[in-house]
């Protein structure tokens, strides 16, 4: 069971790097949860591959600094979408 979980997370790690994913989306790439892929990659890999683990640390430091504008992007396309269903809707 060790041997399986330290290469899951040298895969995740893997992964982050190649794709600049987010915890999320490595989550929902490999069907595990969220807290799963950050244990893996944040405790974990440390253990199993350090240089590794500070390659993973950078890509997922800079998606934690980029956090706020992505929840930003996010905000303004539900809100333009919801104008553009409204203006489509015919008038009572």
């Amino acid at each position: 069971m060790k041997g399986i979980v330290e290469e899951r997370a040298a895969m995740l790690g893997e992964y982050i790097i190649e794709s600049k994913a987010t915890v999320r989306s490595a989550a929902k790439k490999f069907g595990i949860s969220k807290s799963t892929v950050h244990k893996d990659v944040s405790q974990r890999l440390k253990s199993v591959n350090p240089s590794l683990y500070k390659e993973v640390r950078q890509i997922l430091e800079n998606n934690k600094n980029q956090r706020h504008i992505r929840g930003g992007i996010a905000t303004k396309n539900k809100y333009l979408m919801l104008k553009r269903k409204l203006k489509k809707e015919p008038s009572r």
